[in-house]
């Protein structure tokens, strides 16, 4: 069922409770309403009674032929009165009460038209008629006047119960609702989270049948969608990968393959002019050529296969302190002046002390090298609570990064330095780093220098999972 269809059903279950309970209100304010008239007949008639009693009591005792007339005259009345209201004295008392009240006040006319004055038997005939009809009318009247109050108080006890129905049954309704559709919000966000995460095949394949259904199984189709298309895109880069390491490989191997050979050629055509010196100096540019052949193969096998990390609870002032006395001369060379602004109270990082050491290592090293004499070189550490990371800057005020260079800094057989680099050194940081699930960050402006932000986990933030996966991805 859809949400808008629970949600009328919801509300049509209220209506109708409020429609029954309106109903049974009605009905009974209008039985209150019909025994109050009654009672206001009844009471009248009393009072009527009351002064033919009277009347007759006159007739009889001083013999006052005017009294007779008086009592036909409000008999009578009496009895039109019964006849205009005969349908709310129906619905009051019924029809038997109706029947029993006009025979007594019929029964009490015509005993009275046969009593004579001094008819003790007949005066006696009369005043028992006229106690019944004055009884009876104050039974009825006393009993209705109690059935009101009865009405009225079932009323109240009616009402009552159909207004705590009507409100447990709109709050277990709401509830209800809101829990299905809460609970259908939660997938929803749950399937999102999960594709943030990479996570295409965690979704739920049984949903209900609503539009957060419809939604968790647009969020499913589009998974799947996203899945493939990752993976060509995967795939795509995987050939343009390749393609751009075969290039590297085959531009920063053939340079000083192309050395060698011409070197070569040249000191067979030219050994008999050589002197011994000039002879050692071509056999030594080969070996120069040779070395830097080795530099670039060895940076290749420390990325396609990196060492097995040495993960422990470190702490990273102590790698960044024992990073800067490695590079301690190069800086007093540079003459560039370096600054440690280490944070206290850091928490422990799990890391391989060695590898995060060789980043820090090579981005002192370009931080030195692009920088002039007079320079600062500023190295921070701090905890990022609201990241619950540990943060390590690297920053110089050297020449920069021109922006249009900035975005291809990580990528393999990049470099700004010319024959002098390989283009691997920020390649492997930046997997490294990765590797350590955190983050390596840059921010450059030309001619005022560059920062490095080395992101890393803190120890307590690492779950076993996290662990098996650091070690495995590595």
């Amino acid at each position: 069922m859809k949400i808008v269809h629970k949600i009328l059903a919801a509300n049509f279950v209220n209506i109708l409770l409020i429609a029954l309970t309106g109903f049974f209100a009605y009905r009974s304010l209008d039985q209150v309403l019909t025994k109050l008239r009654f009672v206001e007949i009844a009471d009248d008639l009393s009072s009527s009674f009351l002064e033919m009693r009277v009347a007759e009591k006159n007739y009889f005792l001083y013999g006052d032929t005017s009294a007779l007339p008086e009592i036909e005259v409000r008999i009578t009345a009496a009895l039109h009165t019964l006849e205009e209201s005969r349908a709310n004295i129906l619905r009051a008392i019924g029809r038997s009460k109706m029947d029993l009240l006009e025979s007594s006040l019929s029964n009490y006319r015509q005993t009275l038209k046969d009593a004579k004055v001094g008819d003790t038997v007949a005066q006696a005939r009369v005043r028992e008629a006229g106690q019944k009809l004055g009884e009876f009318t104050r039974y009825v009247t006393t009993g209705e006047r109690a059935e009101v109050s009865r009405i009225i108080a079932n009323s109240r006890k009616r009402l009552f119960f159909s207004l705590s129905v009507i409100l447990l049954t709109a709050v277990g309704l709401t509830h209800l609702l809101s829990f299905r559709v809460l609970s259908s919000l939660k997938k929803i966000e749950k399937a999102a989270h999960s594709i943030s995460e990479g996570g295409f095949n965690e979704i739920e394949p049984h949903t209900p049948r609503d539009e957060c259904g419809l939604a968790i199984s647009a969020l499913a189709t589009m998974a799947r969608e996203l899945q493939n298309r990752e993976e060509q895109i995967l795939e795509a880069r995987k050939l343009a990968s390749i393609g751009i390491l075969i290039a590297g490989v085959s531009h920063e191997i053939g340079n000083p393959l192309n050395n060698i050979s011409m070197l070569a050629q040249n000191f067979i055509e030219l050994y008999d002019d050589l002197s011994r010196e000039d002879r050692i100096d071509y056999v030594k540019r080969v070996e120069e050529e040779t070395e830097r052949i080795q530099r670039i193969v060895k940076d290749l096998l420390d990325f396609a296969r990196p060492k097995k990390p040495d993960l422990k609870e470190s702490s990273v002032n102590d790698v960044i302190h024992k990073s800067v006395r490695l590079v301690q001369n190069m800086i007093c060379i540079c003459n560039v002046d370096a600054q440690l602004e280490l944070g206290d109270n850091l928490p422990p990082a799990f890391i391989d002390e060695h590898q995060i050491q060789s980043v820090l290592i090579n981005l002192l090293t370009n931080a030195l090298h692009a920088s002039s004499p007079g320079d600062r070189l500023r190295v921070a550490s701090r905890f990022d609570p609201i990241g619950e990371r540990l943060e390590i800057d690297v920053e110089d005020t050297g020449k920069g990064i021109a922006p249009e260079v900035l975005s291809h800094i990580f990528d393999p057989f990049f470099t700004t330095k010319g024959a002098s680099g390989t283009g691997l050194g920020l390649f492997v940081s930046y997997g490294i780093v990765k590797n350590h699930h955190g983050d390596l960050k840059v921010k450059s402006e030309l001619g005022a220098g560059t920062c490095f932000t080395i992101q890393l986990p803190v120890y307590e933030r690492l779950t076993e999972r996290s662990e098996q996966c650091l070690v495995s991805g590595l």
